[in-house]
């Protein structure tokens, strides 16, 4: 199996430029909810997970360089969920939680769970 790239991997490449353009060319000249509020949370998982996967494998944290496992990704999911959605509400001001930014969530992780395993998949397809 190919070593996973961390942040060099394609989906983080892919998400984050992604990001960077709803950011920064959509969401401030659009009036459409779904890019305004939920788009980038479709991002979380595979943006902001193999950055801390690396930091973790220089803190060996973590012992191999294979893809991130559905362990790993639900782990930070519910996490980053009950960070984002529940602490961060009860102790700021100003912040709202939204059950909406957790399917959010959810899907960018199994959307980003099935290109991590499908492309090594076709990879050790001989051709």
């Amino acid at each position: 199996m190919k070593r996973f790239r961390y942040v060099f991997d394609p989906l983080c490449v892919a998400c984050c430029a992604l990001y960077a353009f709803n950011r920064w060319g959509i969401k401030p000249h659009t009036h459409l909810a779904f890019f305004r509020f939920w788009f980038n949370d479709l991002l979380v998982i595979p943006c902001a997970l193999p950055p801390l996967l690396q930091v973790y494998r220089w803190l060996k944290l973590r012992w191999h360089d294979q893809q991130p496992s559905a362990a790993e990704i639900f782990g930070h999911l519910v996490l980053w969920s009950a960070l984002f959605e529940w602490a961060g509400p009860h102790l700021m001001r100003g912040t709202t939680g939204d059950w909406r930014d957790v399917v959010a969530y959810s899907a960018g992780g199994f959307a980003a769970f099935i290109c991590w395993r499908v492309r090594p998949i076709a990879e050790a397809i001989p051709s």
